[in-house]
């Protein structure tokens, strides 16, 4: 698939066909994430990939909580879906924890950092590079014609997560990306669109 194809038709998937991912397909998109620029140029980088419904079990157990617990205290058929972010968010809040343990691999990336609080840009250098290794094997998912769901841990799931998995202390898990073929008949939700036209601002804003 051809880049900007890839970058125009790259989207959330959130409901998944029953079908297994090659692990060969799993490491070209982690390959294509490695390739992103690097703020240290030392790629200190590492990737937990989950396949079996035991080890997505395991790791999933922090966000399964948090959502039967938002279940219990919201009704979704009552929540209004008159605009955009709202038609959104009802179908996807309830959807946070089966779009991953449905998928056919679960990706966790991992950082080497130990805290994101800074007090200027530069000292998230870290953090700016894995979103860029992010990007990547989210164009790299869509080229293979799959779909891709992430999520990014609230409080402390990140690092009830990586104490889970045996993450040592000094990398910081920033997101869960779940990969998987599309349900061919999951609804296509709108999104805002804009050109360059609309956003760019020429010698001053």
């Amino acid at each position: 698939m051809e880049l900007y194809e890839a970058i125009r038709k790259r989207k959330t998937t959130r409901d998944w066909q029953n079908k297994d991912v090659d692990i060969k397909t799993i490491k070209r998109i982690v390959d294509a994430g490695l390739k992103a620029p690097t703020h240290n140029h030392m790629r200190e980088w590492e990737f937990i990939v989950l396949h079996t419904s035991e080890e997505k079990t395991k790791a999933l157990k922090f966000i399964k909580e948090g959502v039967e617990q938002f279940k219990k205290e919201n009704s979704f058929d009552s929540w209004p879906d008159k605009t955009i972010e709202q038609k959104m968010y009802k179908y996807a809040v309830p959807r946070q924890y089966d779009m991953l343990f449905n998928a056919s691999y679960i990706i966790i990336p991992l950082f080497k950092g130990n805290s994101l609080k800074a007090e200027s840009v530069d000292q998230l250098n870290a953090f700016a590079s894995i979103w860029c290794v992010i990007e990547n094997m989210l164009l790299a998912t869509t080229a293979e014609g799959l779909g891709y769901s992430i999520s990014v841990p609230i409080g402390k799931e990140g690092k009830n997560v990586c104490k889970e998995l045996g993450v040592p202390d000094d990398y910081i898990m920033p997101v869960y990306i779940g990969i998987g073929y599309p349900d061919d008949n999951a609804p296509d939700m709108d999104q805002y669109k804009y050109s360059a036209d609309e956003k760019i601002h020429f010698g001053k804003w």
